[in-house]
């Protein structure tokens, strides 16, 4: 599978047209249903309004029926006892009748046909008004017998009249709110419909996109699920290359020990052989020279010390390849004499602290922590500016534990992980290889650097080394030689 971090095209950065189309209509049915909503609440607060109007309508229409009618009935009280406690009602009649027929036109203002009810309405009670004081004075003037004469059956007729006016008044204002709440009700009932229908056009846009979430849901986990079947196969096989690389590593390590000492046996045994013959050679030919053929003594001699360097540079070359103390004395002479060497050479305090028997390491373990020490010296002595170094080899239980510290500058916190840092990570390699391990520190208080390392060497009951078979450990990071000359201790 190919992935990739290159930024999307410009059409795949965008809804696709029949999603953003939804989206729109599903706004657009949102607005309409809106103001249908909005109507509805009008048409409701219209019929509210027109109910509240026909109710006071009817309440001033009782009021004025209840005004003329008890002005009528003290009026008769006052005819029939002569008391004057019943003319208060009946002089402050007009007075309330007027401002009733005034709150009448200001409800009815908006109603044509009501104000034409209301003129007659008004007319009639003006005239039962005019009617009632004619009888007043009438009464005054003449007495009982007259007012009867004059107030007997007109009287009653225009009270029926006006009575009759409030009834339809009544009778239409009820049929005007009838109409209005019949038409609220036919509105009402069809925005019902409507947002009935909206609802299901809502709904099926909720569905459709429930559908469509649904398919990006399962296109998006069928993705996932395929990136970590990626990612699994990318680790199993990058764990199996680094399992592989590792094994390689150590393999090469373990030849390349193999052949140095191979190669330091036969420049020992057979260059050896070869360069003390030549020397045998040559000191035969000087003693029979020496008489007949004075003049080439020089050349014999220069012949001899030539003779002599090269057995000096095969030594140190058998040493580099394979220490011969290393194999003759053990483990702790083989470092001690490396690092008299090492001081001598780089003018650094060098000291070799040996704790408990650790020449009884086998060769595998005692080459492993010698190539450690050489090389934490050599990185030492490169970069870390350092004035002493403290080489610490111990016996620790069933294992070999090794400190070097140095006082130098110490190393950089990403120099570990540098991918051309292959110094250290032969020394990991080689703890690895027996099973090890190997740790970078800085050193006391922040000061140098220290390398730790541990490799397991349980003493088997005849006092020999027992060979522990490596066990599998993680791959470290790389770091090179150039790396390790900042240690610290």
């Amino acid at each position: 599978m190919y992935f990739s971090t290159d930024p999307l095209p410009k059409h795949a950065r965008s809804l696709p047209l029949f999603k953003t189309l939804l989206c729109f209509a599903c706004v657009a049915i949102l607005l309409v249903n809106g103001i249908f909503l909005l109507r509805n609440l009008d048409g409701l607060k219209a019929a509210n309004s027109l109910q509240d109007q026909t109710t006071k309508v009817t309440d001033e229409l009782q009021h004025l029926n209840l005004l003329v009618t008890d002005a009528e009935s003290n009026l008769r009280g006052y005819f029939l006892s002569g008391s004057p406690s019943y003319l208060g009602t009946v002089q402050g009649a007009p007075a309330q009748i007027d401002t009733q027929l005034r709150k009448l036109g200001v409800l009815l203002a908006d109603n044509p046909s009501q104000q034409k009810n209301l003129a007659q309405l008004r007319a009639l009670v003006e005239r039962q008004l005019r009617m009632m004081n004619e009888a007043l004075t009438i009464y005054r003037d003449g007495g009982l017998k007259e007012i009867l004469t004059i107030t007997g059956a007109p009287s009653e007729g225009d009270s029926d009249e006006s009575r009759l006016q409030v009834v339809i008044m009544l009778s239409e204002q009820n049929e005007l709110l009838n109409a209005r709440s019949a038409a609220f009700y036919g509105q009402y009932r069809h925005a019902v419909i409507l947002g009935l229908g909206i609802n299901a056009a809502a709904i099926a846009v909720l569905l459709l996109f429930y559908q469509l979430v649904q398919r990006s849901f399962t296109a998006r986990a069928r993705a996932e699920h395929a990136l970590q079947l990626a990612n699994e196969q990318l680790e199993s096989t990058v764990a199996r290359r680094t399992e592989q690389l590792s094994v390689l590593s150590r393999h090469l390590i373990h030849v390349s020990e193999e052949e140095k000492s191979k190669l330091a046996r036969e420049l020992h045994d057979e260059m050896g052989a070869n360069l003390t013959a030549i020397g045998l050679d040559l000191a035969s030919l000087s003693e029979e020279l020496r008489g007949s053929r004075p003049d080439l003594a020089p050349m014999l001699a220069r012949a001899r010390a030539t003779l002599v360097d090269t057995v000096q540079l095969k030594r140190r070359i058998v040493e580099d390849l394979r220490p011969s103390l290393l194999d003759n004395l053990g483990l702790a002479a083989a470092l001690q004499s490396y690092c008299e060497d090492y001081a001598r050479v780089t003018s650094l305090d060098c000291d070799v602290l040996i704790d408990g028997e650790v020449d009884s390491a086998g060769s595998m373990h005692a080459i492993a922590l010698f190539r450690i020490v050489q090389e934490s010296l050599n990185n030492i002595a490169k970069y870390a500016q350092a004035r002493s170094v403290i080489v610490h080899l111990a016996r620790e239980d069933d294992s070999l534990a090794l400190e070097v510290t140095d006082d130098g500058i110490g190393i950089a916190p990403d120099a570990i992980t540098r991918p051309k840092s292959h110094g250290l990570l032969g020394m990991r390699e080689r703890a690895l290889l027996l099973g090890g391990k190997l740790d970078v520190e800085p050193g006391v208080n922040g000061v140098g650097t220290c390398v730790r390392a541990r490799i397991p060497a349980p003493i088997a009951p005849g006092g020999n080394i027992a060979l522990v078979p490596p066990s599998p450990s993680p791959v470290l990071p790389a770091v090179g030689n150039d790396d390790l000359g900042r240690f610290a201790a």
